[in-house]
């Protein structure tokens, strides 16, 4: 009998160990996969309201909530430095401009814009009340503000170009939004190209004209993500748009209760808050041919201007850029 109790132990502590190495193993790769993705990191910007939507209803913590997961908040000012910070894997998404993320991903900043979070007025050109700008072949010569890398200055480029001028035309000075209002302002500047909210602001308190507009030449709100996150955490992507389509029904729904959170977050005035929020759209949130087409317009100034190399493939990097499947999937849902 003893002769034929041991083989059976043995058997036993043999299954008990595999059992024990499975474990720790699938308890090792969801601990690591756990880790990898302790942190989801967002940008918020005063240009994009869903964002501030989102940061203000703490949507997104709930979402990731049950796995433990943080959601890090951080600004960004300007569409240039969302792309720094994504291309510096500082965080997860950024939200830019389209043209903007055109020109971070023909210089190999390694993103995907996969969702349309506004269809935006948000640039024009603007000066003074009092100044002798009023068309675009008054600039010749002129000191202008912009910020290089976002969509008030390919709005810019595209402007100077339909009347034959460029960038060697005008005197440029490369400030932020915020600085480029209060340069106009004080008259350091003869014409900056704006963008919402300070646009809206210096429109309303100072009287600034807005002296060209061109809906058409605004490239959309795009939201991007770094390539690696998508690759490693596409489910986290999907969840992060349904979180952003639930900020938008909502907006949609709840205007007045938009521009509150918006004035607040931006310290406007509700006549300044009132005056952006009738120039931004939030009816359709799908990114596809429409953005292509737009953003495809952009890169060919962007290439004869030399922002981007002349040898880059437009359509080409706007095709590898447009990645639509995590908000089609979201919207199947």
């Amino acid at each position: 009998m003893r002769k034929l109790i041991l083989p059976i132990k043995r058997q036993f502590v043999c299954l008990f160990l595999a059992a024990a190495f499975v474990f720790s193993v699938v308890s090792g790769c969801r601990s690591s996969t756990a880790d990898a993705l302790a942190t989801v990191r967002v940008d918020y910007a005063y240009y994009n309201p869903l964002s501030l939507v989102l940061k203000e209803k703490k949507w997104l913590e709930e979402e990731f909530a049950q796995d433990g997961v943080k959601v890090e908040w951080v600004l960004s000012q300007g569409s240039n430095k969302a792309l720094e910070f994504l291309n510096s894997n500082s965080i997860d998404f950024g939200s830019t401009a389209g043209a903007a993320a055109l020109i971070g991903k023909a210089n190999g900043n390694p993103i995907k814009s996969v969702y349309v979070y506004s269809k935006p007025e948000w640039t024009a050109l603007v000066t003074q009340a009092n100044s002798s700008i009023n068309k675009l072949e008054d600039l010749k010569g002129k000191r202008l503000a912009a910020t290089r890398g976002t969509d008030p200055y390919v709005f810019l480029l595209r402007a100077l170009d339909s009347v034959g001028l460029s960038e060697k035309d005008v005197e440029l000075i490369q400030l932020q939004h915020a600085d480029g209002r209060a340069a106009l302002e004080k008259g350091d500047v003869d014409a900056w190209a704006g963008l919402d909210p300070h646009m809206a602001k210096t429109e309303v308190e100072k009287g600034s004209r807005l002296f060209f507009r061109n809906p058409d030449w605004n490239t959309y709100g795009v939201l991007n993500v770094r390539e690696a996150f998508a690759k490693e955490h596409p489910e986290s992507v999907e969840r992060v748009i349904r979180a952003y389509e639930k900020a938008r029904k909502w907006s949609l729904e709840n205007r007045a209760d938009l521009k509150a959170i918006w004035a607040r977050e931006a310290k406007l005035s509700d006549p300044v808050a009132t005056k952006q929020l009738e120039r931004v759209g939030l009816d359709n949130s799908t990114i596809g041919d429409t953005q292509k087409q737009a953003i495809n317009a952009a890169g060919d100034v962007l290439k004869k201007s030399g922002v981007i190399q002349a040898s880059t493939d437009v359509q080409k990097t706007v095709d590898e850029l447009i990645d639509p499947q995590y908000v089609t999937k979201v919207s199947q849902q």
